[in-house]
């Protein structure tokens, strides 16, 4: 079974228009594939990422023929190189900050001694026992034809990889993003770190400075601090300026309590490498290139987390027939490519590039390429969260979004101070935000505070289901907990509607039914 041909124009993600490019190098042509072996299986996937995994495993339990192509490491970047290995750095820097903050619940507070190479040590560990389940063994249990190497285009329905021809009836590329390095003189002469190697750092850090202030760059920042390490963040704008102003400001702040020097709104102009360290000149963003004052900080080490960039080189895209934008692959919102027989998932797509949205593509794809079923994506229904302390969850529209597509608006806000359990736990810092239209439909909710990550699940829910704000009353949170924070947003809105004239005349007239 597999998708029938789609009609429908494609669009990147995200962006209004595409710009056709094919720089895949040279022509495979002349290659001589008369030794090769041919498989003709009904999926080839290319990319062991998250997103390739996910569709690879669901397939093979379908009884559907599968090769799956990957030139590096199973589990790609949530792996070996971003999720796994983030979160466990974070868990132990957050060990680290307990015990500095012990005092307050009347425990006697000392400063940790931290082992860096035990860090290191359980940031490999966590790697080492999730790896198993997104291994080469395990996969080709499941019926899965595993090939490693790198995956080619030869024509729009062939794919080389090594000795091996795949001519599938649908391929799916998965092959994920790769940090992007900011054009700024002097990074080439000097050692930096990215998620891709930060990792693998088993001594402590002395100062690191850190270019980006997005969701990577921000957890790192404080994940660093807590361990010991002095850190200076540098953004061109606003910090986690992708996220609600009032939310984010929450993150900033304790960053900044925590002594995390942040410097937003300026542009490293240069990089330079003196007496062993590392200098960063940088300036104000609006000003010009020449005449600026700059200013200078150097440190030990320095990590570059200023986005990502779409795994496309050498694809061989050009080949395939496949269309390439700004952002990355163009898909229409059935995750189909230029090429019928292509789909593409995953951060090579652009826009949101999150395990759990690639994880959310590969469901369309199988629904598509083996059900024949028309599912669409709906971006509305992926959260995401930044897992710094508080967390920054969002689901949906953020205000300044809403404000932008809708004529009226409501929004309804609880503050964690309000919270019982929070209280309790000395974590009461922030609040959930709640979007709502005119009608009362939930648009997007927004959390910053202690676990928000668990409690944007249950708004990410409502907003798939289109449910109103008043639905969300009619549920009972167990006391105390944190949940109950979006049970009295809930209220906070029926509250407010309660105050309209209507309802206050209503009430009037049945007081005088006694």
């Amino acid at each position: 079974m597999v998708a029938s041909a789609q009609k429908s124009t494609p669009v990147t993600l995200g962006r209004a228009a595409a710009q056709r490019s094919f720089a895949d190098g040279p022509t495979t042509a002349a290659i001589d594939r008369s030794a090769q072996t041919t498989l003709t299986p009904d999926l080839c996937i290319i990319g062991a990422g998250s997103g390739g995994l996910s569709v690879a495993a669901a397939a093979a339990s379908l009884g559907v023929s599968v090769v799956l192509i990957e030139k590096h490491k199973m589990g790609g970047d949530c792996l070996n190189s971003g999720c796994v290995p983030s979160k466990a750095l974070i868990a132990a820097a957050k060990s680290a900050q307990q015990a500095r903050a012990s005092a307050a619940f009347g425990i006697e507070a000392r400063e940790p001694v931290i082992d860096f190479k035990q860090v290191s040590r359980h940031v490999q560990g966590a790697i080492s026992a999730v790896a198993p389940n997104d291994s080469v063994a395990r996969f080709t249990a499941l019926g899965v034809k595993v090939v490693q190497g790198a995956a080619r285009f030869v024509d729009s329905r062939t794919v080389e990889a090594g000795e091996v021809l795949i001519r599938a009836r649908r391929f799916v590329i998965a092959t994920g993003s790769s940090p992007a390095m900011p054009a700024i003189p002097g990074l080439e002469n000097v050692p930096y770190l990215t998620n891709e190697t930060v990792f693998n750092l088993d001594q402590p850090v002395g100062h690191l400075l850190v270019i980006g202030g997005g969701a990577m760059g921000v957890e790192l920042a404080q994940a660093y601090r807590r361990l010991g390490a002095k850190v200076t963040l540098f953004e061109q704008g606003q910090v986690l300026g992708r996220e609600d102003a009032e939310l984010s400001a929450v993150v900033v702040r304790r960053l900044q309590r925590e002594g995390v020097v942040i410097h937003a709104g300026c542009m490293v102009r240069k990089i330079e490498s003196r007496a062993g360290a590392i200098e960063l000149q940088f300036g104000e963003t609006a000003g010009a290139d020449t005449g600026v004052q700059l200013r200078g900080v150097a440190g030990s080490h320095l990590l570059i987390a200023a986005g990502r960039k779409p795994n496309i080189d050498g694809l061989g895209l050009a080949a395939a027939k496949v269309q390439i934008g700004a952002q990355g692959i163009v898909v229409n919102r059935g995750l189909v490519t230029s090429n019928r027989r292509v789909f593409a998932i995953g951060d090579v797509i652009g826009g949101a590039q999150l395990t759990h949205a690639a994880n959310y593509h590969a469901g369309i794809v199988i629904q598509r390429a083996l059900f024949r079923l028309p599912r669409k994506i709906n971006i509305a229904a992926i959260p995401r969260v930044i897992f710094t302390d508080p967390e920054i969850a969002q689901t949906g529209m953020t205000e300044a979004e809403a404000r932008m597509t809708r004529r009226k608006i409501s929004i309804y806000r609880w503050p964690f101070s309000e919270n019982d359990r929070a209280r309790t736990e000395l974590s009461a810092e922030g609040l959930i935000k709640i979007v709502c239209d005119g009608r009362g439909r939930i648009l997007g909710a927004g959390i910053a505070g202690p676990q928000a990550g668990e409690l944007i699940q249950l708004w990410t829910l409502a907003i798939a289901q289109k449910l109103k704000i008043g639905a969300m009353t009619q549920w009972i949170a167990p006391y105390p907990t944190l949940g109950e924070v979006s049970r009295r947003a809930a209220f906070a809105a029926m509250a407010a509607k309660a105050r309209h004239p209507a309802v206050q005349m209503l009430l009037s007239l049945l007081r005088k039914f006694g």
